[in-house]
C-alpha cells in the first residue's frame, strides 16, 4: 500500500514537472504570437510603435536641393517642388501621427459628370497609403458613380442646394465647408484638402502638401509681379488688396490644412462675401478673391508649386515643372456652367 501511494506521488510529481516544463515554452509561443500580430497590425495604419528604419541619402546644408525655383517663403513658409521633399520619409512620419485626410469636392449640377475620373484618378494618386474620407457635395446624389476604393478608404455623399449661377456655386463652398467643419469633419478628419471637382490627378499628391494651412500658386501667375496678379482693387469689396502688397496669387480650386485652419478661412471668406453681398458689390474672381485677401494676411504654412494647379492645354508643360500632378479637364466651360 505504501509502495502504491509513492508512485502515485511520485507520477504526479513527474507529470507536473511536465507541466512546468512545457508552461514556458507555450507562454513564450503565445507572446512571440502576439507580438508579430500587433506588430502587423500597426503597420497596416501606423501604430506609434511601427517605425520602419530605411537608409536615404543626408541631407547637405551647402547644397540646395533645387536653385532654379524659390523654396522658401519670406515667413519660413517651404514652397513645394518636386525634389524638395523625401516621400518616404515623409509617409512614416504621418503614419505614425495614423493621419486621415478629408479631400472635399462639388459635384453641382453637369458637373457631376466629372466626378468619377477625379476620383478615380484620386485612388491612383491621392495620398496613397493612408487614409482618407472623400466628401463628394452635390445636388445629385443618385448619379455619384461607385468607384472602387482601397482599404481605409471610404465616400460619404452629402446633398447640398444648387445655385442659377455658376458663380454662387462656387462662392457658397465657402460657407459649406465652414459648416461641415464645425459639425462633422473635426470629428473624422486630421487634415482637409478642398479640391475642384472639373480637374484629374496625373502623379503623386501625398502628405508632402499636408500641413496647418496651405494655399496653391496659380498657375498663370507664378512667374508674375504682384501688380499683375488679378486681385480685387475696388477699396469697397471686403476682399480688396491694395496695388502695393501681395505675395503671391492664388488657385481657389486647390487649398486646404487642418481641419480647424480650413475652419477659420472658409468662416472668414464666407462672412466677407456676405459682407460684400449687403454693400451690393462682388468680388471679381468671388471666393478666390476672398481667399486670396485671407492669405495675404494669414500666411500659408506650406506654399504648393503650380505643379499641384496645371493647365497643359493652355501652359503646355515647361521644364521647369519637372512633374505635373493635378491638372485641367479639357472642357468646354460655357456649356457646363449652363
Amino acid at each position: 500500500h505504501e509502495d502504491i501511494l509513492f508512485c502515485c506521488f511520485t507520477g504526479r510529481l513527474k507529470c507536473y514537472s511536465l507541466h512546468l516544463g512545457i508552461l514556458p515554452l507555450t507562454v513564450l509561443v503565445l507572446v512571440f504570437f502576439c507580438f508579430v500580430c500587433l506588430s502587423l497590425r500597426s503597420q497596416e495604419w501606423g501604430h506609434p510603435g511601427a517605425v520602419n528604419r530605411k537608409a536615404y541619402p543626408q541631407p547637405r546644408v551647402l547644397t540646395p536641393t533645387r536653385t532654379d525655383v524659390l523654396v522658401l517663403t519670406p515667413w519660413l513658409a517651404p514652397i513645394i517642388w518636386e525634389g524638395t521633399f523625401d516621400i518616404d520619409t515623409l509617409n512614416e512620419q504621418f503614419r505614425l501621427r495614423n493621419t486621415t485626410i478629408g479631400l472635399t469636392v462639388f459635384a453641382v449640377k453637369k458637373y457631376v459628370v466629372f466626378l468619377k475620373l477625379f476620383l478615380e484618378t484620386a485612388e491612383q494618386h491621392f495620398m496613397v497609403g493612408h487614409k482618407v474620407i472623400y466628401y463628394v457635395f452635390t445636388d445629385r446624389p443618385a448619379d455619384v458613380p461607385q468607384v472602387p476604393l482601397g482599404a481605409g478608404r471610404r465616400l460619404v455623399v452629402l446633398t447640398v442646394r444648387n445655385y442659377t449661377r455658376w458663380q454662387d456655386v462656387s462662392m457658397h463652398r465657402m460657407e459649406v465647408i465652414s459648416h461641415f467643419s464645425e459639425q462633422r469633419f473635426r470629428h473624422e478628419v486630421d487634415y482637409l484638402v478642398c479640391a475642384d471637382v472639373d480637374m484629374k490627378f496625373r502623379d503623386h499628391v501625398g502628405v508632402e502638401i499636408l500641413s496647418a494651412l496651405f494655399g496653391t500658386l496659380h498657375p498663370g501667375f507664378y512667374r508674375s509681379r504682384r501688380e499683375s496678379f488679378t486681385y480685387e482693387r475696388r477699396p469697397q469689396s471686403q476682399a480688396y488688396i491694395p496695388w502695393d502688397q501681395g505675395d503671391f496669387y492664388y488657385m481657389g480650386a486647390f487649398f486646404g490644412g487642418s481641419v480647424v485652419e480650413v475652419h477659420h478661412l472658409t468662416k472668414a471668406c464666407h462672412q466677407a462675401m456676405v459682407e460684400d453681398q449687403a454693400n451690393g458689390i462682388e468680388a471679381v474672381w468671388h471666393d478666390e478673391s476672398h481667399l486670396n485677401k485671407y492669405l495675404l494676411y494669414h500666411k500659408p504654412t506650406k506654399v504648393l508649386s503650380p505643379e499641384y494647379m496645371w493647365d497643359q492645354q493652355l501652359l503646355g508643360w515647361p521644364s521647369i515643372m519637372k512633374k505635373l500632378r493635378y491638372v485641367a479637364v479639357p472642357k468646354n466651360h460655357q456649356a457646363i456652367r449652363n
